[in-house]
């Protein structure tokens, strides 16, 4: 067997003149427990570094990671190693559990010899341990070994010898060395897990975050965020086919189309995002930043949800939308990877993909959008692109220089709180100009009354604004607006004038 990585640091005293001094291998401890052995992934922390680290290479290197599967056919301890070597993750912000690390700490003070041991690469346990100043020895995966299971234990008994142990682990990875513990703590609440560890010792519960997933992962799927799938019945209205039940079956299919797609989109956001996340006031709290929802889990659900998509609108809608829905899903991509992080490009983006929802409502029903329904559009929705940008921006603490992961600072917020409500009064002049054109005769029978929307647009844009620039905005303004009783009376109020108009 290869040599195995087995560092020794030094625990750093805190003020606590109590606190003893770092361990020393060569020396018998006063205390005669035995070495306290912590796993990490999933266990001191809420999260796995193999797939943190992927991730984060897939959000700063794309082309990088197409060197992935050439890695693993190395084995998977190349890859840690690999991965480990490419990218550099934030330890200080990963989603340490409390419980663990107050137990850790507790031992620590009462003089126990600490180990940190686990199957994540050595560079990233050393990084680990070097934040926290908790652990006398790391016992980790090197180029070569992959220290899981029983390889783990080999490698412990290599180091301690065929001496007692307590262990703390979260997975049926850790069967083995529970089984030869002489305490066996357990971190997770799963009931098979708990039945296979009773059956080779006496587990004890040290924490239990809770086994029900499907929450927190809905809350990632945003389905809140498929209100401005809305948009995709824009081209209905404003044709005025809602009396067409085929095309109102037409539109209602795209809704979901691409609501499901939406939703993947923003699990790959979510996970491709989780370190500006972490220290953002807000987003710190979504269920893959706060290691709610395990990463792997978002991951694995992308490609299924993405399929889905694909084959509802194959089976039933136009070869156009499906295009039209591709076309979504590829710049939603290019958003999440690159784009959101290029100043002006990714606003312009969020307007586009707005937009894009408009487009794809018109060939879902076979009509054509107007010019003037586009370019409304547009300047609206880049807007509310601004809106998000600024309000982010505002809710960074002071001290920051810009937003995390996007190609903005402080001084920029007087271009935004300029060029916002400038572009939502585009919109507004966009409007003006339709009604006195010809096409408006073609649809209204009153036009006239459509004069009265111009007010009541202005004093939405203006209204929200004026909120952002009090805090009073989420980062999302279509998410406040969903919440927002002025708002939803703006939207009444418009629908009976259109309808006024409408009536002959």
């Amino acid at each position: 067997m290869s040599q195995l990585v087995m560092e020794q640091t030094r625990t750093a005293q805190g003020a606590d003149p109590t606190a003893p001094p770092a361990a020393d291998t060569s020396s018998t401890l006063a205390d005669p427990s035995p070495p306290l052995c912590v796993d990490l992934d999933g266990t001191l922390i809420a999260t796995d570094l193999l797939w943190e680290s992927l991730l984060l290479l897939i959000a700063t290197r794309p082309w990088t990671a197409l060197c992935l599967p050439l890695w693993l056919l190395r084995g998977k301890a190349y890859l840690k190693d690999r991965l480990a070597r490419e990218v550099v993750l934030n330890i200080a912000i990963l989603p340490y559990r409390p419980e663990v690390l107050a137990h850790v700490r507790q031992q620590r003070q009462a003089g126990r010899r600490i180990l940190l041991t686990t199957a994540s690469n050595q560079r990233l346990a050393q990084a680990v341990a070097a934040e926290l100043q908790l652990f006398d020895d790391v016992l980790a995966s090197d180029e070569c070994n992959n220290l899981r299971g029983h390889a783990k234990l080999r490698a412990l008994r290599q180091r301690l010898g065929q001496g007692d142990f307590d262990y703390i682990g979260d997975s049926s990875a850790d069967l083995p060395l529970w089984q030869h513990a002489r305490r066996a703590y357990v971190v997770g609440s799963s009931r098979a897990l708990w039945r296979r560890a009773a059956r080779l010792c006496s587990p004890e519960p040290i924490a239990t975050p809770s086994r029900r997933l499907a929450p927190g992962l809905l809350k990632a799927l945003r389905p809140q965020q498929w209100a401005k799938n809305v948009l995709l019945a824009v081209p209905l209205i404003v044709s005025h086919q809602v009396g067409h039940l085929s095309d109102v079956m037409a539109v209602a299919v795209a809704f979901v189309a691409f609501g499901l797609a939406a939703s993947a989109i923003y699990l790959v956001n979510d996970l491709l995002d989780l370190e500006a996340d972490r220290q953002h006031p807000t987003k710190c709290r979504r269920p893959f930043a706060s290691g709610r929802v395990p990463v792997q889990v978002g991951a694995m659900a992308v490609i299924p949800m993405l399929i889905a998509a694909a084959l509802l609108a194959l089976g039933m809608l136009p070869v156009g939308f499906v295009a039209m829905l591709g076309i979504y899903v590829t710049l939603s991509l290019a958003y999440s990877l690159v784009l959101k992080r290029k100043m002006l490009v990714d606003v312009f983006c969020l307007a586009g993909l707005y937009t894009l929802r408009i487009l794809a409502g018109a060939v879902a029903i076979g009509v054509v959008v107007s010019p003037w329904l586009l370019a409304f559009s547009m300047f609206l929705f880049l807007s509310l692109a601004f809106v998000k940008r600024y309000s982010e921006l505002k809710l960074m603490a002071p001290s920051q220089a810009g937003v995390r992961g996007r190609g903005y600072v402080a001084g920029d917020l007087e271009t935004f709180r300029s060029m916002g409500p400038t572009s939502g009064y585009l919109a507004v002049l966009v409007l003006c100009l339709y009604i006195n054109s010809a096409d408006v005769l073609k649809l209204y029978h009153r036009p006239a009354l459509l004069w009265l929307v111009c007010p009541v647009v202005l004093y939405w844009i203006t209204r929200i604004w004026f909120l952002v620039q009090r805090y009073e905005m989420p980062d999302d303004p279509v998410n406040f607006a969903l919440r927002d009783r002025v708002s939803y009376l703006a939207g009444a109020l418009i629908a009976v004038i259109v309808a006024l108009a409408t009536v002959s």
